[in-house]
């Protein structure tokens, strides 16, 4: 219907589809994402309001993008839905760290050579959804479902024979 308002706690609500959802995204950020990995795996997963306060005291220097990255994500839900009080029923569901353009520079060395210098950047995306499960791509993953419903497990290891010494 146009003109829908979204409430959280209608019928409609329980169905996946209907979850509020919401992203940001940051575009050619100045660090490597190697580094910025390593806090966005901290994030990922959590709710909103430990992210931002994880993100609050992180010591590298990304979190603070992040920070204000993550506060956007959450002012997007907002903006989706209104009726959107506290961030506490926020997670976040997915946290991506795409490479963005390489500067390549030359840093001159003996004997009129040149060495490379690539000076990498991030694309960062944010999503937030008040679903836990909420996947972009697909459902939930089912991670090695055939093992699982066979009852496989790993073969025991061999015995070794107890006439060689070791």
């Amino acid at each position: 219907m146009i003109g829908e308002l979204h409430v959280a706690n209608s019928p409609k609500a329980s169905n996946p589809t209907d979850a509020i959802v919401a992203q940001a995204v940051l575009r050619n950020t100045r660090v490597t994402p190697q580094k910025a990995r390593r806090v966005v795996n901290i994030i990922r997963g959590e709710r909103v309001d430990v992210a931002l306060t994880t993100l609050k005291f992180a010591p590298q220097e990304i979190g603070e993008d992040l920070f204000t990255l993550l506060n956007s994500a959450v002012n997007n839900a907002k903006q989706k839905n209104p009726s959107l009080r506290d961030t506490s029923s926020l997670w976040v569901v997915e946290a991506l760290v795409d490479e963005g353009a390489t500067m390549k520079r030359f840093r001159p060395r003996a004997q009129g050579r040149g060495f490379q210098i690539l000076k990498r950047t991030s694309q960062i995306t944010l999503v937030v959804s008040d679903d836990r499960g909420y996947r972009s791509h697909g459902g939930r993953k089912v991670v090695n479902a055939k093992a699982k419903s066979a009852g496989l497990a790993k073969p025991a290891a061999p015995a070794q024979s107890e006439g060689k010494a070791e």
